[in-house]
Formats: C-alpha cells, structure tokens, sequence
C-alpha cells in the first residue's frame, strides 16, 4: 500500500470539509481528479475510507485510521520544516488556530500581528468556530492550537489561562432605561427575547451561541438584520433596529463614537473565561510552541 502526501492530504481535506467536492477545492483538484485519487488509495487498500451518503461522507473505521496518521505525518513534516527554518534564518512553517468570535476580533488581532513580525517565515490559518468545536477540533489534530471557553469539555487536552471575555447588550439609551432602569441593573438573556435583535452576517461562531442559548429556554433568536461586524451591530443599534449582543470591549469602543448603553447581562454564560488548549504542547511544531508562549504572557 503506497498512499502519497498528495492523497493523505487530499483525505485530510475532504473529511474535514464533509465533501469530496469541497475537499477537492480545498486541495486544489478536479472533483474528476480527485475522485480517482480516492478510488485508488481505496482499491490499494481494498477497504472504502469513505462513507457516502446524502449528507456527504465521512470516514469509515479504517479511513478513520489513515486519517489520525496522516495528521500526524504532516504534523511530524511541520515540525522538521520549523526546526530546519531555525538553521537557516527563523521560524517557518504554518500555526492552525481554531477560536471563537470573540476571540478572534476582540483579543487576539495585536497578539496576532506581533507575533508575525517577530517571524515573517511563519504564515497562520485561522478559523472561526464555537467553543465547543474549537476543543474538537484540536483533540482530533485538525489545528494546533485553539482558544475556547473553559465552559465547555476540554478534557484530554492541555489547557492555559487566556482571557476573561464578558459579552453585553447593546441598546439605545431609551430602550436601556426600558430594560435596566437609572441604576444600570443586570439584564436577562430572556427579557431580550421578546425584541428585534442585530446580529452578524454568515454562520458566525456567536450567532450559534446565542441560538444554542435562545433555543436551550424553548424560544427563538428574532434577527431582524444581519451585518458584518460588532461595529456595525452598534451602529443599526443605535438608529433604533433592535438590540445585539456584542463583547464587552467592542461595545465600549463603539460608544465612543455611538449613542448606545452597555447592558451587563445576568446569566451565567455571558461571562466566560477563555483558555488556551493544544494536544500535547511538547510535541506541537516550534512555530506554535512560539505562539502559546507570547499568547500566555
């Protein structure tokens, strides 16, 4: 059985994606030719690595086989080509991080840009995801590191302090006197329910975190709109559409400049502290080591 780095990449892609035709143009192939790849790593192996259905494919026992040794294949190449970059003038290679919106807009953008002008060699793959899907994705080996909110199971994998990271409503001064009275008091996820709400666009990690927290009290998230940004949530917010729910730090940045109230909410889940996690932090490829420690300090 002779499978190439082309072929376990390939697999690598389509399970992840859920589709051999997405996987094809994740690897840069023909759906044709990568339909063959396919048949010929199964005929080589004279077992299916896939499991087709309606919903798109997934990997079969032994396809979920080659799948957990290929991740660690080109994770074992990763980290020879970072530690062979050292010889030869700095790190180089490529950091996989999985995080949440917030995560993602609000924390890490500096972090981010220090850490890639310190090593122009290293390139990152950032992808948004819920918590949840963070921690799975880096204890199946799909990323490298992930930042996720200790709220949900991070068991199995190594674990850092990161950040805390409140989310708040953000409303028009009226409707927050509506909502809190003078005094600013705590405000229920539930009590917004009943209102028009801003949301952003696409299926953002927080979008589905507040539906999975609208639909856990039987009801529905109403988004009325849908924009790009927190900014823009704060600026429809403020012509009076609806209300958002936005992190803590975004909505003071938008006051500044918009006429909006920050409303602390009263559950549980809107304060949530955000930890760093990895697989196995010493077998991780240098570039990434390199990266925990400067988002640990």
């Amino acid at each position: 059985m002779k499978f190439d780095l082309t072929d376990l990449r390939l697999l690598l892609h389509i399970v992840e994606a859920g589709s051999i035709t997405a996987g094809a143009e994740r690897a840069h192939l023909s759906l044709a030719a990568a339909s063959e790849r396919m048949r010929g790593m199964e005929v080589a192996l004279g077992l299916p690595l896939l499991l087709r259905s309606h919903r798109g494919v997934r990997p079969s026992a032994a396809g979920g086989t080659v799948v957990h040794h290929a991740r660690l294949v080109f994770q074992q190449l990763a980290r020879l080509d970072a530690e062979l970059g050292d010889h030869v003038g700095g790190l180089q290679g490529t950091v996989r991080l999985l995080c949440n919106t917030a995560t993602l807009s609000e924390h890490l953008p500096d972090a981010l840009a220090r850490f890639m002008a310190r090593h122009p060699g290293v390139d990152l793959d950032i992808e948004e995801r819920t918590s949840a899907d963070v921690a799975k994705g880096v204890r199946d080996g799909s990323a490298d590191i992930g930042i996720a909110a200790d709220s949900v199971d991070l068991s199995g994998l190594q674990t850092f302090s990161f950040c805390t990271d409140r989310l708040v409503a953000v409303a028009t001064p009226a409707i927050a006197r509506q909502l809190a009275g003078e005094g600013g008091t705590p405000v229920s996820f539930a009590s917004l329910l009943a209102m028009d709400h801003i949301g952003l666009a696409g299926d953002s990690a927080l979008s589905r975190y507040l539906a999975q927290q609208a639909a856990s009290s039987g009801r529905v998230l109403r988004t009325r709109a849908r924009v790009r940004s927190f900014e823009a949530i704060c600026r429809m917010v403020e012509a009076g559409i609806g209300v958002g729910i936005v992190p803590q730090a975004a909505a003071l940045r938008c006051a500044d400049s918009a006429n909006i109230v920050a409303l602390t909410l009263s559950d549980p889940w809107a304060l949530r502290q955000l930890a760093l996690c990895v697989r196995n932090l010493d077998e991780l490829p240098q570039p990434a080591r390199q990266l925990v420690a400067m988002l640990r300090t």
